[in-house]
């Protein structure tokens, strides 16, 4: 069987908590994913310990972080946007010692392969881009809530934008992208360089950017606490940080 199943769906992560035992149980929002996927086999070599990962996202649906653990899925640990995490510790569902900051995520833009690169490197070129677009994606988690309800409306564009932007749920803007069906997409820029068939334009510029904290906690009910605790430290460390830059992450490592 292999050290690493990724979980797509509800049920197939029920049918594989059924049919094994695994170490860790770990729910990572989309942010994270690459760099955890990357990480995973150092750790399940130093410490044997076995991973299974539901790869899924903090925004809305059946197979959202949030609707995942109201329906009670068995988990060890979470990674999510900091702010998320605070709200799960409040609810009950997360043990507050164990919240720990692992990476900064910043939001970027992207085109369908081989389309030209709009200019999005300052405010004023990132309007003009917006305005000119014939239609715009973006995503139903962190960075498409403040595109949504904040830069746009700051920009004073908000009208403009409303009839040809559309919220992407259940899969990465940049598939929407790659298939043609909006002409930019924006989202965490770790979420966007690991989709074939897109071109990454770069980031926000600093004035328009928003930049989120992503942090691990411990789930409440974890059934090995001391691995738990083992990965979500591993996941801060120094020895990690290589792996998230390379995902379009900004580490934030403990030295």
């Amino acid at each position: 069987m292999q050290d690493l199943i990724l979980a797509a769906t509800t049920e197939e992560f029920r049918t594989i908590m059924n049919t094994m035992s695994p170490d860790i149980r770990v729910m990572t929002s989309g942010a994270f994913t690459a760099a955890f996927l990357d990480l995973i086999p150092q750790f399940e070599r130093a410490t044997q310990n076995k991973i299974v990962v539901a790869a899924t996202s903090m925004g809305t649906g059946a197979n959202s972080i949030p609707s995942r653990l109201q329906r009670g899925e068995p988990v060890d640990a979470v990674i999510m946007a900091d702010a998320a995490l605070v709200e799960l510790i409040k609810d009950g569902k997360g043990l507050a010692e164990s919240r720990t900051a692992l990476a900064r995520s910043a939001i970027g833009m992207a085109v369908r392969a081989g389309s030209p690169k709009p200019d999005i490197s300052s405010v004023d070129a990132l309007k003009r881009t917006l305005l000119q677009a014939k239609s715009i994606a973006y995503s139903a988690s962190v960075s498409g809530v403040y595109l949504s309800t904040e830069l746009f409306q700051r920009l004073g564009i908000a009208d403009q934008m409303a009839s040809k932007s559309r919220r992407i749920e259940g899969e990465r803007v940049g598939a929407v992208v790659a298939r043609g069906e909006a002409e930019i997409g924006f989202q965490q820029i770790s979420e966007l360089l690991p989709v074939p068939g897109i071109d990454y334009v770069g980031p926000l510029p600093p004035e328009a950017q928003k930049v989120s904290v992503f942090s691990a906690g411990v789930a409440v009910g974890a059934r090995n606490l001391d691995a738990t605790h083992a990965l979500i430290r591993f996941l801060a460390s120094p020895e990690a940080a290589h792996a998230i830059t390379k995902s379009g992450l900004e580490p934030i490592a403990n030295r």
